[in-house]
């Protein structure tokens, strides 16, 4: 419960703006020079301030770093053509970031605490939004349990977080990813759905190896006999066939992403079909055999699309066709991107205006 929202503000005494190169901006590298945080102590949210962006005191006995007692989201801001800060679906994040919540045993981050927390920090670092194409801010909210205990149990202490880093694009080129049929990502039942750190760190070592066989990422599948396609990396997964955009039906084992629910409602606009359903390996393989995937690609925040220019399985490479003749990616990234800087109309109501 809050009563009333008043967030203090410590500004730096020297901002490292002019020490930035916005030509070269690496992902999640470079950080602006404000974060908001508040914390949640004898059952309610309290202390709302923006500091600087700088390393903190945690104790070395919280459950975050023992136990992975943390959950985060990831979201977007953009400049609009008239100077507008134009944030893409922020409403939604907070959804799903209050859905992990629910499911770590944290508390629910208030919608005015959110909100409110956004808008005064991209108001205080607003100069650092790039406006260069394919540029954007990226925003990490997040929340950890903040108790000095270790034991296993739901925590009672949290602190909420918002950092931010003008990112460039994530992948600049088309990816090839594996089919994994032996690691899991997540399973019926476990935390697949939240956006929980230790989802992340799971996956870290199955990447790495596909990585030393020259992938970029994988195609996760399902944990019990990995027949059917569930993401990719750490983005959800789409493809065409028979004109048609397919992508794997929702569960607990697959995180519900705001691009992918953003694509499924642009593609069904234009009245392009489109299937949300189980999707087998065997049906992708069988359509990479037969040369009839059209396309292939991975959707989520931090990429907006990621070309997939080769799937490999079981030992066999599958190129599909060059990206250069992709219809469908190449038209939802241009109309999604339009509508993120305000240079066309948001006929979905999608972005929040500062």
């Amino acid at each position: 419960m809050v009563d009333t929202i008043k967030i203090t503000l410590e500004g730096v005494t020297e901002s490292r703006l002019p020490q930035t190169d916005f030509n070269n901006l690496p992902f999640g590298k470079v950080y602006t020079d404000h974060m908001f945080m508040a914390d949640y102590r004898d059952g309610q949210w309290k202390n709302f301030r923006i500091v600087p962006y700088g390393h903190m005191l945690v104790s070395p006995a919280t459950p975050a770093i023992h136990y992975g007692q943390s959950i985060f989201e990831g979201m977007k801001a953009y400049l609009g053509t008239n100077g507008e800060v134009l944030i893409f679906r922020p409403h939604d994040n907070l959804q799903r970031l209050n859905l992990s919540a629910d499911r770590m045993c944290m508390p629910p981050v208030p919608e005015e605490i959110f909100m409110e927390g956004l808008r005064e920090l991209l108001h205080v670092d607003k100069a650092w939004i790039p406006s260069a194409p394919g540029s954007s801010l990226y925003i990490r909210p997040f929340v950890f349990s903040a108790d000095e205990y270790i034991g296993i149990r739901p925590s009672q202490d949290f602190t909420f977080m918002i950092i931010m880093s003008p990112v460039g694009a994530y992948y600049s080129n088309p990816v090839k990813v594996k089919i994994e049929t032996h690691y899991t990502r997540a399973v019926a039942g476990g935390t697949g759905y939240a956006k929980a750190g230790g989802n992340y760190g799971g996956a870290i070592y199955p990447t790495k190896l596909a990585a030393q066989e020259g992938f970029h990422q994988l195609i996760w599948t399902d944990g019990v006999k990995h027949e059917y396609i569930e993401e990719s990396g750490t983005m959800n997964v789409m493809f065409v066939f028979n004109d048609t955009l397919v992508t794997p039906a929702l569960s607990d084992s697959i995180l519900a992403g705001i691009t992918r629910d953003s694509i499924v409602k642009l593609a069904q606009s234009w009245g392009m079909k489109v299937e949300e359903r189980k999707v087998s390996v065997k049906e992708i393989v069988a359509h990479l055999t037969q040369g009839t995937l059209q396309e292939a690609f991975g959707v989520g925040t931090a990429a907006t699309i990621a070309n997939i220019e080769a799937i490999g399985y079981e030992g066999n490479l599958y190129t599909l066709p060059p990206v250069e003749q992709r219809v469908i990616a190449h038209k939802i990234y241009q109309e999604l991107d339009a509508i993120k800087r305000g240079t066309q109309p948001d006929r979905f109501g999608w972005i929040m205006k500062l």
